[in-house]
């Protein structure tokens, strides 16, 4: 066949691509593509090649090499990936994937995990048929997040005592637990064998569990497994750690220029971080070296076609000349289809057509002009994602609390002077605020620039402290002076107002100053500010209003390039600030003692400012964790809530704001480093973040509708059904017989209904939502007493009352010992019905309930 025929059976293979959102899988056979059927996917040849199209808001193409794979088609697979490539268009991004090492991206398209079979189609073997039962196979899985199971020899000497194994009789699908396996390993390794069970046998297959330390308590199950294995041995093998060890990377992120010098190619660094996106020109192709761990190259539009088709195998070769491991990541990607990753290590990355700012702006209290939009606060929480873009919750219209910090303890600050914040403060700010009759807290810690390190320190102490108060239910905002989020500002009405120094503090003597400078930046009650400046003339900008303060009179100043909204809202401020009267000065027609009081004329920002557009770079989501004895984050891609692992801290980069998200079991010393890490990250962030940004943390259950709007299809109730995860849910409820032979105590004291243990958590009603009892990781909550709100036997109130939450009857939650009160007990205590108790403030039943001697 010619050459000739061969590209007309590629073009017309491509022209049957969907092009619809999805996944699409080939193998190579006989050197060619052949499409792999759906309901194998995720099942992988080990001496096979595949070409895996992902379609949704990109495209992105991944090449999957199987370790025993030939170079033919190795060689195949890459030169597909480039035609594929092409007929789309040249947007895609490209992947090669080295069995065992794969991405997270390419791990986040097989949610259940993936499989290794032996050998390939040449050998014979075929893919999975459905409804096959011959089958012996044995699996070894591995992995904590993203787990593979490899077909291993169907002997005992396959085994560990630290990972878990699947042994698949066809009809029957054993699951064998090591001794030293944890938890999160166990219930992956169910949701795949249950992937098993329904994809490959129709759901006709028994899954059944045998915990590998007690084996005795499902004598039926082992004798099925030493019929096929043989006598087990009294000890088996070491179990091999599954953290892989990192390879030595560079300092740094390395930019590198790739072009033909007489025929010789030439890669010469241009850069190390933070880069610009300036340095990438249209008519060559670049390589960036992400600190060794993965390699990128950029493909210029302009670049030669030679060069475009070349671009796999140049990084190939730049990581051999490295001496980088054969399995480093690549990805290749052209110019307008860059991978959000490839943005985020550029410092403000911009897309083609954006608006951009010209010359260049003065940076003392500059604040980005946001586009202003009359908001609905129902409509907010109708549409999640408008509330995460414009990072508001609501209006601003809840009630707002405020304390300074004074001999490092807490001093409520009058409401007259709410929104008066001085740079020789800090403050922590308690905004309360209802969604579907429930209150939520949002408490922000504003740290002034002039702070001492004590009253630093004791504001971070003391918002522990309300947080405490409420639950653990606020939402914690770390705010460095002159970087107040969005939401901060629209509570504050346009009111609010930020003193470079001095203090709050009652009696406190402001150094006498012979002017004082102000620039006033907003357009409604939702976006503005006055901060003070340096009062010369440098500090000027014509795109903004300013409020310039003499011994004689005030100056309201009109800079050329503000609105009449700007101007509305600065003049409502300086009335606010200054009681006396303000002269309206337009710039260009100042008068000579304006200059005077600045000491004099000097050049100021004059360029016009125009819109930034938002978002400039995609949400990205982190695992963070410490298991490894350092701190390390992974990457989720494609994520969804289900992504949020309730024994992990997970870090939301929203690129304006950080959230830090902390499970319930999270690890008690990621949760208490999770600050200092999320202050890391933005420190060691190659394209030299803000480390001022702000750093949002929350708590599983009380997530504001600016975190959750990041998420598609956010359930409210999807922690509040009494199991303690998805994976809970999928392994208990649809698991068929899966409950054989499981011990509840190994999934959190849980098992299927009806089943032995099955002990559930107890329930209590609050603003009409069903939420299980606080637990803490080290004790689970297993309830002995039921509420008395439920019918369930009430306590003695003496054995309730000022007793150490250690001396409780078992049972009984610390938090919610109201809950065990008989009514009458409830009413003599509280002073107060159960149902006024319930629609009280949280403050107010803490108050209540601290003294009847109950908290």
């Amino acid at each position: 066949i010619s050459s000739s025929d061969n590209h007309s059976k590629d073009r017309d293979m491509f022209a049957n691509i969907n092009r619809k959102p999805g996944l699409q899988i080939w193998t190579i056979s006989k050197m060619r593509m052949a499409p792999v059927p759906t309901k194998t996917f995720g099942n992988f040849f080990e001496g096979d090649c595949y070409i895996i199209l992902n379609v949704s808001t990109s495209i992105d193409i991944h090449y999957w090499i199987g370790k025993s794979s030939s170079q033919d088609e190795q060689g195949s697979a890459a030169l597909y990936v480039t035609q594929l490539d092409e007929y789309l268009g040249g947007s895609p991004v490209q992947y090669r994937e080295v069995q065992g090492f794969e991405s997270p991206k390419f791990r986040s398209y097989f949610k259940n995990g993936l499989i290794y079979k032996k050998g390939g189609l040449a050998s014979g073997f075929n893919h999975v048929d459905t409804n096959v039962y011959n089958i012996v196979r044995l699996l070894h899985v591995k992995g904590r997040k993203h787990v593979s199971a490899a077909e291993v020899e169907v002997s005992w000497n396959s085994f560990n005592s630290g990972d878990v194994f699947i042994l698949d009789l066809g009809k029957t699908i054993i699951q064998w637990n090591g001794p030293e396996c944890n938890r999160r390993e166990k219930l992956k390794a169910v949701l795949l064998a249950q992937d098993i069970r329904d994809r490959e046998r129709g759901g006709r297959a028994d899954v059944v569990v045998v915990e590998g330390a007690r084996e005795k308590d499902t004598p039926e199950v082992v004798q099925m497994m030493a019929d096929v294995l043989g006598k087990r041995p009294s000890q088996l093998k070491k179990p091999v750690s599954d953290d892989k060890h990192d390879q030595e990377q560079n300092n740094s992120v390395r930019l590198y220029h790739v072009y033909d010098n007489t025929g010789n190619v030439v890669i010469q660094e241009v850069a190390v971080q933070p880069l610009t996106q300036d340095l990438l020109r249209s008519a060559d192709c670049y390589i960036l070296d992400n600190c060794g761990s993965n390699v990128m190259v950029w493909k210029g539009k302009k670049a030669s076609k030679d060069e475009r088709r070349e671009a796999m195998k140049r990084a190939l070769n730049y990581i051999k000349t490295k001496n980088y491991p054969s399995s480093t990541s690549v990805e290749v990607m052209s110019e307008g289809g860059e991978s959000a990753m490839f943005k985020h290590l550029f410092k403000n990355w911009r897309e083609k057509g954006q608006i951009t700012g010209l010359g260049n702006t003065h940076t003392v209290g500059k604040i980005a002009k946001v586009e202003q939009v009359k908001f609905d606060v129902m409509e907010l929480h109708a549409h999640p994602d408008m509330a995460a873009k414009h990072h508001l919750v609501d209006d601003g219209s809840g009630e707002v609390k405020v304390w300074r910090i004074e001999n490092l303890e807490l001093a409520e600050v009058q409401p007259n002077m709410h929104g008066q914040f001085y740079g020789g403060d800090c403050y922590l700010v308690l905004y309360t605020y209802r969604v579907s009759n429930r209150e939520q807290y949002i408490l922000y810690m504003w740290q002034g620039r002039h702070a001492t390190r004590d009253e630093i320190t004791a504001c971070a102490y003391q918002a522990v402290t309300v947080d405490n108060m409420y639950n653990g239910a606020p939402v914690q905002v770390r705010v460095v002076m002159g970087k107040e989020p969005r939401h901060f500002l629209a509570i504050f009405k346009g009111k609010l107002i930020i003193f470079e120094g001095g203090t709050g503090r009652a009696g406190a003597v402001s150094p006498s100053t012979t002017a004082s400078l102000f620039q006033v930046r907003g357009t409604s009650d939702l976006n503005t500010k006055a901060t003070e400046v340096p009062a010369r003339a440098s500090c000027l900008n014509s795109n903004d209003v300013f409020l310039l303060r003499t011994p004689q009179k005030c100056y309201l100043w009109y800079g050329k390039g503000c609105s009449g909204d700007e101007r509305m809202m600065a003049t409502e401020m300086s009335d606010r600030l200054f009681r006396q009267y303000k002269e309206v000065v337009m710039e260009g027609q100042e008068p000579a003692e304006f200059w005077i009081a600045l000491g004099g004329k000097a050049p100021y920002a004059s360029d016009k400012r125009l819109e930034r557009e938002d978002p400039l770079h995609s949400p990205r989501l982190f695992e963070c964790s410490n298991q490894t004895g350092r701190f390390r984050i992974t990457e989720v891609y494609n994520f969804d809530q289900s992504d949020l692992d309730e024994e992990d801290v997970m870090l939301l980069d929203t690129w304006e704001e950080i959230f830090l998200w902390v499970g319930k079991f999270a690890n008690e010393t990621e949760t208490k480093e999770s600050w200092n890490s999320a202050r890391e990250y933005l420190k060691m962030h190659p394209a030299g973040r803000d480390p001022d940004a702000p750093i949002i943390f929350v708590k599983q259950g009380n997530e504001p509708l600016t975190f959750t709007g990041w998420f598609n299809a956010w359930d409210p109730f999807k922690w509040s059904v009494g199991l303690r995860s998805e994976m809970c849910r999928t392994l208990f409820l649809n698991a068929g017989s899966l409950n054989k032979g499981v011990d509840a105590t190994d999934f959190g004291g849980y098992s299927a209904p009806g089943g032995p243990a099955s002990t559930f958590p107890m329930y209590r009603t609050h603003g009409g939502m069903m939420s299980p009892k606080s637990t803490t990781p080290t004790s689970p909550f297993r309830g002995t007493y039921s509420p008395a709100g439920s019918s369930g036997m009430s306590v003695d109130s003496k054995l309730l009352i000022n007793v150490p939450a250690s001396e409780l009857p078992e049972g009984v939650d610390p938090s919610q010992r109201e809950d065990y009160l008989s009514d009458e007990d409830f009413e003599n205590l509280l002073g107060v019905s159960r149902s006024e108790f319930l629609g009280m403030p949280q403050w107010r039943q803490i108050e209540l309930k601290k003294k009847a001697g109950l908290f």
